[in-house]
């Protein structure tokens, strides 16, 4: 039976475990990461934490919605057993009516349809499987791809792990976040805890580039969780276009974990630009699915769509 959980009504120790256990797991359904990008979520249920599915909600206007977190690509349901279309869509048919809109993403390995007062949206990502040794994984680098790491090498790049995230954030705040209206100041500050979080726990490895100069060029954070590390969140300051910085960060991640059992999530895009970056290094496209469900009458749907179309153009896919 699929049972609907507040917040405090959930067990995070048993949350955490069915996480850790889940087939389809990634980092971030985990509990201290829900806590920090969605407080007070709630949850789905079935039975005794064998699947589970975070309901990240918030209330404006006095309507009660569920919606995408900021620094979360994908969510749905996760589960240590394999899982068929019939066990997502009911955990779909469980979402409380009380939720009057829902926008969610699921994981890659949940299948789910359109109905009723819900449509279904296609999104890509990217990955790539790093168990191969480096030389076979450069083999398949983009010609584009090989001349950005040569500027790279020219320009006297050099990267250094584990720095300070904040000159990160701060880069991506001066340069492209200023076209980024939708990110407010608790939104930086909650990626920032997030970061510290994720290294405090293991869970996080930054990479930054400098230049002959000791100048910051660009920096990624990665965060891994069950045999995959996810570009999580990128900042890059305007020289870094021309010197290759970017591509020599990825590139050295790729080197540093070549012929272990991982695999790089680029995170996205369904932006072409960042599609053709992410493919350039031979990583391979994948799908997950948007659900959108509105509970609204009719005439008020527009609004919500207005909302929709908004959203989506202000974040980093």
């Amino acid at each position: 039976m699929i049972r609907y959980l507040t917040h405090n009504e959930i067990d995070k120790e048993k949350w955490d475990a069915a996480i850790d256990q889940a087939l389809n797991g990634i980092i971030y359904p985990y509990s201290f990461y829900l806590d920090q990008v969605a407080p007070r979520w709630e949850a789905l249920v079935y039975n005794d934490y064998e699947a589970v599915m975070p309901l990240p909600h918030r209330t404006k206007w006095g309507v009660r919605y569920v919606f995408q977190p900021f620094f979360i690509q994908q969510l749905g349901v996760f589960s240590s057993k394999p899982m068929g279309a019939d066990t997502v869509e009911g955990f779909i048919d469980a979402i409380p009516i009380h939720f009057r809109f829902c926008q969610l993403n699921f994981n890659t390995y949940n299948t789910i349809g359109g109905g009723r007062n819900r449509s279904v949206r296609k999104r890509r990502n990217f990955e790539l499987d790093l168990i191969a040794p480096y030389e076979q994984l450069y083999a398949n680098y983009a010609e584009n791809t090989r001349r950005n790491l040569k500027k790279a090498q020219k320009s006297g790049i050099f990267i250094t792990i584990n720095s300070d995230p904040d000159i990160i954030i701060q880069s991506f705040r001066n340069n492209r976040g200023k076209d980024i209206a939708s990110f407010s100041e608790a939104d930086y500050l909650t990626l920032k805890h997030l970061i510290y979080s994720g290294l405090h726990r293991g869970n996080a490895t930054i990479y930054s580039a400098w230049d002959e100069t000791n100048s910051f060029c660009a920096g990624i954070v990665f965060m891994q969780s069950h045999r995959k590390s996810i570009l999580l969140f990128s900042g890059s300051m305007p020289l870094a276009r021309q010197n290759g910085a970017m591509a020599a960060l990825v590139d050295r991640f790729i080197s540093d974990h070549a012929g272990e059992n991982l695999t790089l999530d680029f995170e996205g895009s369904d932006q072409d630009s960042l599609a053709r970056f992410y493919k350039g290094f031979g990583a391979k496209e994948c799908s997950y699915y948007e659900l959108t469900i509105h509970n609204f009458p009719l005439i008020l749907k527009p609004i919500t769509d207005l909302y929709l179309s908004w959203r989506r153009r202000s974040v980093r896919n």
